[in-house]
């Protein structure tokens, strides 16, 4: 049950419109979840602005989508799910992959060692251990690939909580939960 407004993007006029409409061109439809977001244009800005920053980062756009389905099902966000199932087959994950992935699984090492960090952080609600980082580095994950693992644990859970608690219509092909 949506608990929350979905903004109308044609129905706004002010900076929230032109975000929108960036949305609009990248995904070729505005998603539930922005429309929801769109409430507060400080959040709007801030998750897009994120989603923009980690496209370009060291971990790419296949495993960024690994993490996000891996998070999804330990935070039982079916939105966020099946919206990345979907945009991880785009970035060029096999349904295999993606199955894997939202079990915190891989057979490629260093996913499987982002994966690793990133259930256990949202397992531990991010109070992991030296030996959980020691072990990302011990899997050869790079500092930089060891923050941007958390950074995209952290948007992962934000974008999760937007549509668990506020209950988003999810408008993708439904992908469901293991846990």
């Amino acid at each position: 049950m949506n608990r929350i407004d979905l903004i109308a993007p044609d129905q706004i006029t002010d900076g929230r419109a032109e975000t929108l409409a960036e949305i609009k061109n990248a995904f070729g439809l505005v998603p539930n979840m922005f429309k929801a977001v769109a409430n507060s244009p400080a959040a709007l800005t801030s998750m897009w602005a994120q989603f923009g920053a980690l496209a370009d980062g060291v971990l790419g756009a296949k495993l960024g989508e690994q993490v996000a389905v891996a998070v999804a099902d330990r935070n039982r966000c079916d939105y966020c799910l099946s919206a990345h199932t979907l945009l991880g087959k785009k970035a060029g994950a096999t349904a295999e992959e993606m199955a894997e992935a939202q079990s915190g699984r891989s057979a490629d090492p260093r996913t499987s060692a982002v994966l690793t960090l990133a259930t256990a952080l949202v397992d531990k609600r991010g109070q992991i251990a030296d030996s959980d980082v020691q072990a990302a580095r011990d899997a050869g994950l790079s500092q930089e690939e060891i923050v941007e693992t958390v950074a995209h644990v952290a948007l992962n859970v934000f974008t999760n909580y937007i549509n668990v608690a506020l209950g988003v219509p999810v408008d993708f092909e439904r992908v469901p939960l293991t846990r």
